[in-house]
């Protein structure tokens, strides 16, 4: 089974468009987990086992397990293996942005794919398309290029107009010069050239971008979309989930970690979150 089958499975079953980024930060976990001997590790299990029935996959950030060093990975690798032992149907998307010259995107991609064992990882195209396809080759998981972030600073390059271009694998075939268009959407034309291939390949878009959404979801009207930014970035779940869902009103996971995380009722905010999505979907 690969990364999209399992993703319309879990959808289904839980019927759920909801993600729940696992980022921990000792900062703000409970003090009764701070005494315990793996604390993140434990703080991520009361999330699972408080949501697991209203999710569509959990998404680890890795920034927030590497910053505590060895230990904090560590902690990861049991996260991993706990989703895959007790919820082996919920896809693992490591959040890693990861991609550089060919052989080191071999290594992050066996990385991800052989040592941490997960279902997707996210991918960052700007060295373009050679550090894309070691990922790709893994084509029974799941591939998430970034093409329109959810954060502020997300038009500073990604709103710039350049002349497209797409990557067909033998070179890239431009459009006259006197045609432009935003980056973000260059991207999102060369991620569906690269899909009729791979097969594995998604999307990153902010729900803080709504109109953004609604273009990139022309280009692409039956690819899945992660879409992070509602809850804590405060982008709108009513706006993005009318323009975002495919024709069958699924084909998107909308990323939630802080806003339900640290929730004093995770599950209770999960499920509101749940429901909020699906009545515009």
């Amino acid at each position: 089974m690969n990364f999209k089958q399992k993703l319309e499975i879990i959808i289904k079953k839980n019927n759920s468009l909801l993600c729940i980024g696992l980022d921990p930060d000792l900062e703000k976990i409970p003090n009764f987990l701070l005494k315990k001997k793996d604390s993140i590790f434990e703080f991520n299990i009361e999330i699972i086992k408080k949501t697991h029935d209203l999710v569509c996959a959990y998404k680890p950030n890795i920034a927030f397990y590497e910053a505590y060093g060895l230990k904090g990975l560590s902690q990861l690798k049991k996260t991993v293996e706990y989703i895959k032992y007790y919820h082996p149907e919920i896809p693992i998307i490591l959040d890693a942005k990861r991609a550089d010259i060919g052989n080191a995107s071999k290594m992050y991609a066996k990385s991800a794919f052989g040592y941490w064992n997960v279902d997707a990882i996210t991918v960052n195209p700007y060295l373009g398309f050679d550090s894309i396809e070691p990922f790709l080759e893994y084509k029974d998981k799941g591939v998430i290029i970034l093409c329109k972030t959810s954060n502020p600073g997300a038009k500073d390059f990604q709103d710039s107009y350049v002349s497209p271009g797409i990557h067909l694998g033998s070179g890239l075939n431009r459009t006259p010069r006197e045609i432009v268009e935003p980056l973000y959407l260059n991207i999102a034309r060369n991620v569906v050239e690269w899909d009729k291939k791979y097969k594995n390949c998604l999307m990153v878009i902010g729900a803080t971008w709504p109109n953004d959404l609604k273009k990139i979801r022309k280009i692409a009207p039956n690819m899945y979309f992660l879409v992070p930014g509602i809850g804590a970035q405060k982008g709108e779940a009513e706006k993005a989930a009318k323009v975002g869902v495919n024709k069958d009103k699924s084909g998107i996971m909308f990323n939630v970690g802080r806003s339900i995380i640290y929730d004093p009722y995770p599950r209770k905010k999960a499920s509101e979150l749940k429901n909020i999505i699906n009545r515009f979907r």
